[in-house]
């Protein structure tokens, strides 16, 4: 029996689903009975690792160890060559990565029965923006990941096309649809046409019109919140010196705050060094109180709790207008009132750097948003108010179809392993389908 499986390996959530030559694909659990998993790690003393809650809960009840988030998002960086230190010992990131890939891996074989080496994954349109060597090297580090966690037929395809493709099976008809896809660390956005009497075609590419990307998702809107909402109550952007009259009054420097707001540099901030330079800003600050509180969050290393916080306000802001949001893991437990007003303001400049990419798809494909019949949602980004009332705006005439939209893009990927992987197999190792094909380039 060929099995084959798709896996949405994302910078927040990753999901994945199986099938057979002969089964429509599976949502796979993760996670107890959970078919998400948080894409996080937890590297206890013992130097065993946890995955997604239940590692993101031993860092939160304050069990030693490192926690690490979003780890995605450092594909094609130089981040990916120099690692992390965990009690004076250099882990790299592809190892850590690799132990990820590994437990889904394990998992998805536990359903099957069997070993399952044949897989696609997604990926963003671009991995980094404006650099198609790093974009390329990202792929190919998420390429040597999975063959680590034991993969051997490795495919990709962009995160946006998959959704659709998950989405087609209840379309009887031919369409044009627009996929918008905004995810933990990207946004990526294609036009396709989709429909049940396109599914069987092995080849796709005359359907994708376009498909366009930034670097631009959720982990940024928190960023945003945080640094909006949260920051201020640690000192961000209050003001340093006026001790004499011959002290220049200025504002404290930013870039520590930045880095604590940032999932994938949190970690960064807890060494001697930075400790160090926090201190010193505590020492020359006007609201010394405030300030305390930064020391604080480096000294207990309580980062990642308070930007879980942001990111659990940021989806209630999707239902409420207002809430009075506490702080209980710092000693003096402020309270921070925050608003979707607060939300929105925070996120406004990059919803519209995301919606001027949806522009340029547009242009690619030569047609208008009047033109879309349906348009696909996927990634919990979507559910915000704002960019849901922009999305309602821009497609007058169109369908919004939001079934799914955590795991529609492992259904779609592993609609495509179907295509794939099949006609490799009656063709007895021809590389037909290969992923370039897919992806349209």
């Amino acid at each position: 029996m060929t099995f084959s499986c798709g896996i949405d390996f994302g910078t927040t959530n990753t999901a994945a689903a199986l099938s057979t030559s002969k089964t429509e694909p599976t949502l796979i659990h993760l996670e107890g009975d959970s078919v998400i998993i948080p894409s996080a790690l937890f590297i206890g003393i013992d130097k065993k690792i946890y995955f997604g809650k239940q590692a993101m809960q031993l860092y939160m009840n304050g069990e030693n160890g490192r926690c690490m988030r979003s780890l995605k998002r450092v594909l094609g960086t130089d981040l990916m060559m120099s690692g992390t230190y965990f009690n004076n010992n250099k882990i790299s990131f592809s190892e850590l990565l690799s132990c990820f890939l590994k437990n889904i891996k394990n998992k998805i074989d536990l359903a099957a029965e069997a070993n399952v080496d044949s897989v696609v994954l997604g990926r963003p349109v671009h991995f980094q923006d404006n650099n198609p060597n790093s974009d390329m090297r990202a792929e190919n580090e998420l390429r040597q990941i999975a063959q680590k966690a034991g993969f051997k037929n490795i495919e990709f395809q962009y995160e946006p096309i998959a959704a659709a493709f998950a989405h087609e099976s209840k379309i009887t008809e031919e369409s044009l649809a627009c996929v918008i896809d905004i995810g933990g660390g990207t946004s990526d956005f294609s036009i396709i046409k989709i429909g049940q009497p396109l599914m069987l075609k092995v080849d796709r590419t005359d359907d994708i019109l376009s498909s366009v990307g930034i670097r631009i998702g959720g982990n940024d809107f928190d960023k945003d919140l945080s640094l909006k909402a949260f920051m201020p109550v640690f000192g961000y952007q209050t003001l340093q010196g006026g001790q004499t009259p011959y002290d220049k009054v200025m504002t404290l420097p930013t870039i520590p705050f930045r880095t604590m707001a940032e999932w994938s540099s949190i970690n960064s901030m807890y060494t001697y060094k930075e400790l160090n330079f926090a201190k010193k800003m505590l020492f020359n600050a006007q609201e010394k109180e405030k300030l305390q509180r930064f020391v604080e969050l480096i000294e207990k290393q309580k980062g990642y709790s308070l930007l879980n916080t942001v990111e659990k306000t940021k989806i209630k802001l999707t239902e409420q207008c207002k809430i009075n949001v506490p702080l209980n893991f710092i000693s003096d437990k402020p309270v921070v009132p925050v608003s979707r007003q607060n939300l929105n303001e925070s996120i406004e400049l990059d919803v519209a750097r995301i919606f001027k990419k949806v522009d340029e798809c547009f242009s690619q494909a030569g047609i208008k948003p009047d033109d879309i019949q349906y348009v696909i949602l996927t990634g919990g980004s979507t559910e915000i108010p704002l960019i849901q009332n922009i999305v309602s705006r821009y497609f007058p005439n169109a369908v919004l179809s939001q079934d799914n939209k955590f795991s529609s893009v492992s259904i779609g990927l592993t609609y495509d392993g179907m295509r794939r992987f099949s006609k490799r197999e009656s063709s007895k190792g021809c590389m037909v389908g290969s992923h370039t094909g897919y992806l349209g380039r």
